[in-house]
């Protein structure tokens, strides 16, 4: 018992320290960037003068560390009824966009939907050219797929460095065809066994092709169940008794569809106090600037209203809170790159990083960046080692520091301090 203890103590003092020099990430979720720079967007800064370069070269100046790219198996293939022009990103279309993120100096996270459309809780639809394989073809499928992809992005210099096996899979993934009757999809529910092993077999799969391409890559498990609590803690648990390998826990974060912010937080204490060993990232948040989004189920505007100014106190409010927690490394902001302005595509969308009735950037992009580890190591002004209330500095061991004035790396909510 004695030896099991040490060991314990001796794992969870890894994980501590794993976490506190855990960089911080603020990203971006850039996928669509392309059709808006063909359609001729024109980007403008928070003054209404044009940017220099491209979207993708404004974000990074502006301090966001990481872009995020959604990839379809084949979406020509794709006729369901919900067809949607935005679901076009075929490997040939991410691999110029990938090669800029990588020449911008940040780093790539691939999200695999293993659908022909969006994957999401709703919908997790097998591919087309998929549909007529069993369980033990699909299994193998997934692999050679995530391999082939992979090595492809390899050959081209862009391997990724995160690697979501799966987008928002909160139900499982795979179900069958999109037209296929309902009592034959394959989903994944907490209150049943069904259709667990063949899910946790899909991923082990989807791992393995990851860790032999991309052994440096992170590996995340995307969920969104943030109001549920009880599911999400089944499906982590689920996918920790299955021994599935992966690094990194991912959530969906829109309080319009999932409440208010102490939603979020009950989910993260949940989260951090059940699986310590894991970091978090909110793989996808959002929050208008304008009207509400389509849709809505939550309305926060009495809080938080839908102007620039009132997207801009959420996001630091989110930014805020995320940053309380060692083990949540990233916020990426989905669809930060939407922009009608000056263009003939629709201005539906009122929840990106960029205002479609005037081309401007929203201040909530400069909220943003501060949660990233470039804004926090220019943030630090004050003297290190002095007591300015804010709690102790870190090492690279995880340990609390009362003198930082020793040459070395130290961490503190978010922030790294480089003494040399």
């Amino acid at each position: 018992m004695k030896h099991r203890l040490l060991l314990t103590l001796a794992v969870a003092l890894a994980a501590i320290s794993s976490l506190a020099a855990s960089t911080r990430y603020a990203g971006a979720d850039i996928s669509l960037l392309p059709e808006y720079e063909e359609a001729g967007a024109l980007y403008l800064d928070y003054n209404g003068a044009p940017i220099q370069g491209s979207a993708l070269d404004y974000f990074v100046s502006q301090g966001l560390e990481m872009m995020r790219i959604r990839l379809f198996v084949n979406p020509a293939n794709y006729n369901g009824p919900d067809k949607d022009p935005n679901a076009c990103q075929s490997l040939d279309y991410i691999i110029p966009i990938c090669k800029r993120i990588k020449d911008a100096g940040v780093p790539l996270m691939l999200d695999f939907h293993y659908s022909d459309t969006w994957a999401d809780p709703a919908k997790q639809w097998t591919p087309t050219d998929w549909v007529g394989l069993n369980d033990e073809q699909l299994y193998q499928k997934i692999y050679d797929y995530t391999r082939e992809t992979l090595e492809t992005l390899a050959a081209e210099g862009v391997k990724p460095d995160f690697i979501q096996t799966g987008n928002e899979i909160s139900y499982g993934m795979l179900w069958g065809a999109w037209n296929a009757p309902a009592s034959s999809l394959k989903k994944c529910y907490s209150n049943s066994d069904a259709n667990w092993p063949r899910f946790i077999k899909l991923l082990k799969q989807a791992g393995k092709a990851c860790r032999e391409v991309c052994p440096d890559a992170a590996i995340v498990l995307h969920t969104e169940r943030v109001p549920n609590i009880p599911v999400l803690r089944n499906f982590y648990n689920r996918m920790r008794e299955g021994e599935v390998d992966y690094d990194i826990i991912g959530l969906s974060y829109y309080p319009y569809f999932h409440g208010p912010l102490s939603n979020l937080k009950a989910a993260l204490d949940n989260m951090v106090a059940n699986f310590p060993d894991k970091q978090i990232m909110l793989v996808e948040a959002g929050y208008p600037y304008k009207w509400e989004v389509p849709g809505t189920t939550y309305d926060y505007s009495s809080v938080y209203p839908y102007s620039d100014a009132g997207q801009h106190a959420f996001t630091a409010a989110l930014v805020d809170m995320a940053k309380s927690y060692a083990n949540v490394t990233a916020i990426i902001w989905w669809w930060a790159e939407y922009n009608a302005y000056r263009t003939n595509l629709s201005g539906w969308y009122n929840a990106p990083l960029f205002d479609s009735l005037n081309g401007r950037a929203c201040t909530a992009l400069q909220a943003l960046a501060l949660f990233g580890d470039k804004a926090g190591v220019e943030a630090v002004t004050a003297d290190p080692a002095g007591d300015d209330g804010l709690g102790p500095w870190y090492n690279l061991m995880g340990q609390p520091v009362t003198d930082t004035t020793a040459p070395g790396l130290y961490f503190r909510n978010g922030r790294k301090l480089l003494v040399k």
